[in-house]
């Protein structure tokens, strides 16, 4: 398990866009099951949507995005440098199946499906329970340097 201390030393994120809470499993080279706890609080609740509060299922992508660089990042069995970033650099298959609202705890599983260099194929899940709530895969570039 990976605490929310740790996981600060691998992702650039923070508050209000740092979207892993834990790290419950990891398998390196080729898993990692983590944890994202939705409240109410969260910035972009008043405006998405005012009476229906719903987690944007692009954040849910960036949220799978982040786990995969945490997974990434250990695999590789070293800490991200002050200019390391990983972008996105492809989204397939992207569907959404339920909706996500303060309270639920979103488990977001990534597997890697492929590394070439520094780009990544991932097979991203976001489950809430055993709901499935969106799933993609994900094409990651890691850039180093300026």
């Amino acid at each position: 398990m990976i605490d929310i201390q740790e996981i600060l030393t691998y992702l650039p994120h923070r508050y209000p866009f740092l979207l892993v809470d834990r790290v419950l499993e990891l398998d390196k080279g080729k898993r990692i099951v983590a944890l994202k706890n939705v409240t109410v609080n969260e910035p972009f609740f008043p405006g998405h949507f005012p009476n229906q509060p719903i987690l944007p299922g692009v954040l849910i992508l960036e949220a799978l995005a982040q786990a995969a660089a945490v997974l990434s990042f250990v695999t590789m069995e070293r800490k991200p440098t002050p200019d390391s970033v990983v972008y996105y650099a492809g989204i397939d298959n992207a569907r959404f199946k339920r909706p996500v609202v303060p309270g639920d705890q979103l488990l977001l599983e990534v597997e890697i499906l492929r590394t070439m260099r520094h780009i990544w194929r991932y097979a991203a899940r976001a489950r809430v329970g055993e709901a499935l709530a969106a799933e993609a895969e994900i094409l990651c570039a890691l850039k180093e340097g300026k």
